[in-house]
């Protein structure tokens, strides 16, 4: 039932030929997909549909997400700083449709990848008709419409220096070194060899630079309000479909003056403030006990924006922390009783041994832990970062006065 995947491929020399030789692959595990969904009305989960199954889930549970990678991170972006005129236009309209793509096969995919787990280890032999009509059919047609569109615009616009850095990008992400082998004859680099090629590696970093150049800030373009910015901002990164443009850099400070930092997702911002939730038990939090006071980064490249918040820390009421913990999805939750979150552990096996028990006698409507809930940031300084040109870029700051009004004026970049 499973096609094999050892179909010779080119290389990554060819990185538009290895994006087209993914479409294949994705095109044979779909058809395994539906295979397996016509085989197991009559034939269960026999060893067959698990070998299948199991064939599907390895495939998409990595492969498929480098390749969205390649296109996010690496094919899009070239393409936008190259395309002119028509090309512009129709990249314009086309990346965002391929953007949601990715998310709504993935979304579709979370189902599917629950049905294939139990089919592959014999535990159910149920796949749902839709779900794979679904992700069989929009994955098609994203497929087409990379192929008719953004391949042979590539393939047009790229220089062979482009390709060989778009080739290199994909090849790093599959850990593959895209610089030449040494010759087998040759002899193990000494430590003075390798010292002095360090600085070559070094410069290569120094001089990786991209100029900004979407938009201007200027003193007239804000609002009075820091909080209403930071809305219109958000706003403005959601309809440009930002990659999580909720996700934020959170900094704190022990009780030694040592800094540590993580990204987390805002929950709710207003006028009170920002706010996430988290184990009371974790890292940043003992550090806010600590020091309640911490440092917010929000960062949206597609827009070159980012937005620094700096303030004191406060917890949320009990009632907003059940509110919150109560409208997240069960295993979430389950996952949060869970985990004693940044203690260490022994390993993989037995922190799945812990959710596993805790699903076992949680029932459909576990209560909040006492030691989980919400952090508000309460903001005292807010900086609005708009990208410009040879780094000259723009920067109003937003610092709020003891009266509870704000002061904004420009910094120099």
């Amino acid at each position: 039932m499973n096609d094999s995947l050892l179909d010779a491929a080119p290389g990554f020399d060819q990185p538009i030929a290895v994006l087209k030789h993914c479409h294949g692959r994705i095109r044979k595990q779909l058809a395994t997909l539906e295979r397996l969904l016509a085989h197991l009305p009559g034939h269960g989960a026999d060893e067959q549909a698990r070998q299948a199954a199991a064939a599907v889930l390895k495939y998409f549970e990595k492969a498929a997400h480098l390749h969205h990678d390649d296109e996010e991170q690496d094919l899009i972006p070239m393409l936008r700083a190259v395309a002119q005129g028509e090309d512009a236009a129709t990249l314009q309209a086309l990346a965002p449709v391929i953007l949601q793509d990715h998310k709504d096969m993935d979304a579709i995919w979370q189902d599917l990848h629950e049905q294939l787990t139990a089919i592959a280890d014999g535990s159910a032999a149920t796949l749902s008709t839709s779900s794979v009509q679904r992700f069989v059919q929009r994955y098609t047609a994203h497929m087409d419409r990379e192929e008719s569109t953004m391949a042979p615009m590539a393939m047009r616009l790229f220089s062979s220096e482009q390709m060989a850095r778009l080739g290199a990008a994909m090849g790093r992400r599959r850990g593959i070194d895209a610089a030449p082998a040494p010759a087998a004859a040759s002899a193990a680099p000494s430590a003075t060899a390798s010292a002095a090629a360090a600085p070559a590696i070094g410069d290569a970093v120094a001089g990786l630079r991209k100029d900004y150049g979407q938009a201007s800030l200027n003193e007239d373009d804000v609002l009075d309000d820091p909080i209403a910015q930071f809305t219109q901002w958000f706003e403005q990164a959601l309809k440009a479909e930002v990659n999580e443009p909720n996700a934020m850099n959170v900094a704190t400070v022990d009780a030694d003056g040592r800094p540590s930092s993580r990204i987390v997702l805002v929950k709710q911002f207003d006028a009170r403030g920002f706010t996430w939730y988290t184990n009371y038990d974790s890292r940043k939090a003992q550090e806010l006990r600590a020091n309640p006071h911490a440092a917010l980064l929000f960062f949206w490249s597609e827009l070159e924006r980012q937005v620094r918040i700096e303030g004191r820390v406060e917890t949320t009421s009990a009632e907003e922390s059940d509110k919150y913990f109560h409208s997240r999805p069960l295993k979430s939750r389950l996952s949060a009783i869970a985990s004693q979150q940044s203690a260490p552990i022994a390993n993989r096996a037995a922190l799945e041994q812990n959710y596993e028990a805790v699903a076992a006698q949680a029932g459909e409507a576990p209560p909040r832990p006492a030691n989980w809930g919400g952090f508000r940031l309460v903001p005292e300084r807010i900086e609005f970062w708009q990208g410009r040109r040879s780094r000259f870029h723009d920067r109003i700051v937003y610092t709020r006065q003891e009266d509870g009004s704000w002061t904004r004026e420009r910094l120099q970049p």
